[in-house]
């Protein structure tokens, strides 16, 4: 798990083009655009998976409301609109309507560089989501006009979601102090970086 949502001390960056609202991928997976309409079932997933979450998630401390979840989305879609992030959940064919992860596209590193953020559900992590989707973001984001880098980030005790970068050629560009925000963290920051 990388982190998937913005980090509001951070301005975030605009981009000039949108990444598809739908993207299908091989196994009956699919990201769709998050919108207002997918909170409760996003509530529902998040407080699902809090113990799972917490560990990685600053977010995850508490459980949401679904008024908090559904403030969320409506913020994700003004992002999405204003260009500065682009925000999904993953669902499987086999599933319809139950949210099995979350992904993101944010523009807070800064010029001509998109941060993916991504969490899978306990009950399908080890299937592959969270590396086809960050796979797909990927190519999404490198596609989007002045877009030149792609970034994962996460923390170094956090080996599931390091995997990720590595499984998709990401290279790591460094290790980095951070503030520890969740209760998994190290404050050793890994930087994985793609560029086009």
């Amino acid at each position: 798990m990388s982190q998937a949502q913005p980090r509001s001390c951070d301005p975030p960056e605009v981009t000039t083009g949108r990444p598809p609202e739908l993207l299908r991928l091989p196994g009956g997976l699919r990201l769709h655009r998050r919108r207002s309409t997918h909170a409760a079932a996003l509530n529902k997933a998040v407080r699902a998976n809090l113990d799972h979450l917490r560990p990685w998630m600053d977010w995850a401390a508490e459980a949401p409301t679904r008024a908090r979840t559904t403030e969320l989305t409506r913020a994700g879609t003004a992002a999405w609109e204003a260009g500065t992030d682009f925000m999904y959940l993953a669902e499987l064919d086999a599933e319809p309507g139950r949210v099995v992860g979350a992904l993101g596209l944010h523009g807070r590193i800064g010029p001509g560089a998109l941060e993916i953020g991504y969490w899978v559900a306990a009950r399908h992590v080890g299937r592959g989501i969270a590396t086809a989707g960050a796979g797909a973001l990927t190519e999404a984001a490198l596609a989007l006009p002045g877009i030149a880098r792609v970034e994962i980030r996460c923390d170094q005790a956090n080996r599931a979601s390091a995997a990720v970068p590595r499984k998709l050629g990401y290279r790591l560009d460094r290790v980095a102090e951070a503030t520890v925000r969740a209760p998994g963290e190290t404050g050793r920051q890994l930087v994985w970086v793609m560029e086009r």
